[in-house]
């Protein structure tokens, strides 16, 4: 068993039990904090990636005030809040027991100093592991961060809707006014319905591609700044250094995940009525040919500027809780 310190390398934990519960307490804490501090941004980005009549993140910002108030910003919210303690919990856990095991392979041993490969690897390794988690809430939070304009604008898109589109689950005729979707259960079961078990994992090979390579970009580069920050004579950076390489390395992680967070968002939008993408890579040509290449990059702004705050909140609400067990076990 094993505690890993804010520099990356691995010292004894005080005791084995205790250590393993911590590191998936810590990262439960850690992602509440942070979904708490983020969500009315991510509704704005996903209506950004989603719905091409925004220019911008203000004018996305505005029409949804103005049409829904503050209200518009937190829809979806409470499935995220009830799921990311789990989903967090699991991929810092991962995380770090997936070094541990790597360490013990390559060196004989937990306690030492991991390299950037074994960080990397861990990291991908828990990204892999939310997608499995995540797929289904996220499939929930984008269709309900996004039913209002669908449902305000019964239209194709700008460029026009394909020639032959394949025909998605459409709910009978006659059913009154008002959204598709109460709430994030009743989302999730129209969608089971509706759709099936596909429709719940719809984007999953997008959020593999999104995840796997930012979570390894993600702990990474958290590691390397913070051993970058940690002052001459100590072990692990002070709060200010927590708060800086939490945020840095979440920015970081959205700008490498930007482009498949974009196909993951559109995939997942795209089950009202006609579907407009057979799979991953017709979305991504057919948004690269109507909307070029900058398409891709949507949203990439708002996710950095978002990830920052949100990140610094994770890391050090992720360090304190371990730091607190801590020093309550020795």
């Amino acid at each position: 068993w094993h505690q890993t310190d804010l520099s990356g390398s691995l010292t004894p934990a005080p005791s084995p039990p205790p250590a393993l519960s911590m590191d998936f307490v810590a990262g439960a804490v850690g992602g509440v904090c942070g979904v708490a501090v983020g969500y009315p941004l991510d509704t704005v980005k996903v209506r950004i990636q989603t719905e091409p009549k925004y220019t911008g993140i203000w004018d996305c910002v505005r029409d949804t005030y103005h049409r829904e108030q503050l209200r518009g910003f937190y829809r979806g919210l409470s499935l995220p809040v009830c799921t990311v303690s789990l989903v967090s919990s699991v991929s810092f856990g991962t995380y770090r027991h997936c070094l541990a095991h790597i360490c013990r392979v390559r060196y004989g041993s937990a306690d030492v100093k991991p390299a950037k490969t074994d960080i990397t690897l861990s990291g991908f390794a828990s990204g892999l592991v939310r997608v499995f988690l995540t797929s289904p809430t996220e499939v929930a939070k984008v269709r309900l961060q996004t039913q209002t304009q669908a449902q305000q604008r019964r239209r194709p898109s700008a460029s026009g809707p394909l020639a032959t589109p394949p025909t998605c689950p459409v709910p009978p005729a006659g059913l009154p006014a008002g959204p598709k979707y109460r709430g994030p259960l009743h989302c999730l079961a129209t969608v089971a319905r509706e759709e099936g078990l596909r429709g719940l994992y719809k984007g999953s090979s997008a959020l593999l591609f999104r995840d796997g390579h930012s979570f390894a970009t993600y702990f990474l580069s958290y590691a390397i700044l913070c051993e970058w920050l940690t002052p001459a004579g100590h072990s692990r950076p002070d709060v200010l250094g927590v708060l800086v390489a939490g945020g840095c390395a979440g920015a970081l992680a959205w700008a490498v995940a930007t482009p498949m967070d974009v196909i993951k968002a559109r995939l997942q939008a795209d089950g009202r009525g006609r579907c407009r993408y057979r799979g991953l890579l017709h979305c991504v040509l057919t948004s690269v040919r109507e909307e070029g290449l900058r398409v891709l990059f949507k949203g990439l702004l708002l996710n950095c500027c978002r990830a920052f705050p949100v990140n610094m909140v994770v890391f050090v609400a992720y360090e304190a809780v371990l730091r607190l067990t801590q020093g309550l076990l020795t």
